[in-house]
């Protein structure tokens, strides 16, 4: 797949995220193809690990480009809520390795898998309200969840970033490690897991799941009705245009020091 690319090494199976070019930010191709690699490992006992293929960069968030296009209409399928239902849902246990920014859809990507391991410089953090949306694919719960409402109050609503230890002290992250270590540290911790009995983590990731709270239409339908608003359009665009000014600096310092 074009993608994502996956390695199986016995019981488990590294996903890796492969759109370097956007520093993996969530698209309907993406978040399709990886919707198909889910649904093909439902059936064999496999511990998950999501990691991204290039060094520095897990998931920057939704790709803004095709946010602002998106539309009511959009919004009600929940291309990314839906998404990470799936992976919530695998019958067994599923890491996020991250190393890099986790921000917004990538965040609530990481909150999706049931254990998180992130390198020292990797960044956590909902920035959807000021583009004019919501996390609307389950940061508005399993944030929460995972931090406590305090702490998901001030991520949520200021947009307040936390660094890799921030986010271990806050129960967001399991552990910590060197930059070197995040992928191998994932593998020991899946392999920690897929010691126990498969029966046994499965009926407890269904016992767990009875505890979370039922969110996602509701969050469906807001993100549905904040797409179609004039405030999201502006906001987005602006941050697009930021974006551009900013890499066309980065450029134009980079030919001065080339020349």
């Amino acid at each position: 797949m074009g993608l994502i690319r996956v390695q199986r090494d016995g019981p488990l199976a590294l996903i890796g995220l492969d759109r370097p070019a956007k520093m993996n930010a969530l698209d309907q191709a993406l978040c399709s193809e990886l919707t198909d690699v889910l649904t093909g490992l439902r059936h064999e006992p496999t511990i998950l690990i999501l990691h991204s293929t290039t060094p520095g960069m897990f998931v920057a968030g939704a790709d803004i480009a095709e946010l602002l296009e998106r539309d009511a209409e959009v919004g009600l399928r929940g291309v990314n809520a839906t998404l990470f239902e799936l992976l919530e849902s695998h019958r067994w246990p599923t890491i996020a390795a991250v190393d890099g920014q986790a921000l917004g859809g990538g965040c609530e990507l990481a909150l999706a898998c049931d254990l998180r391991v992130a390198s020292q410089r990797s960044r956590f953090g909902q920035p959807e309200l000021g583009l004019g949306i919501l996390a609307g694919a389950g940061g508005n719960w399993r944030l929460a969840q995972a931090v406590g409402v305090p702490m998901a109050r001030r991520m949520l609503y200021t947009g307040q970033v936390l660094t890799a230890e921030e986010a271990r002290q806050a129960g967001l992250v399991d552990r910590v490690v060197a930059v070197e270590d995040v992928l191998d540290s994932a593998i020991a911790y899946a392999e920690q897991v897929a010691r126990q009995s498969w029966r046994a983590l499965e009926l407890t990731k269904v016992a767990l799941r009875l505890h979370r709270p039922a969110t996602t239409s509701y969050d469906m339908t807001a993100q549905a009705l904040l797409f179609e608003s004039e405030e999201k359009k502006v906001r987005m665009t602006a941050f697009l245009a930021e974006r551009a000014r900013r890499r066309a600096e980065r450029d134009r310092q980079g030919k001065k020091e080339q020349g």
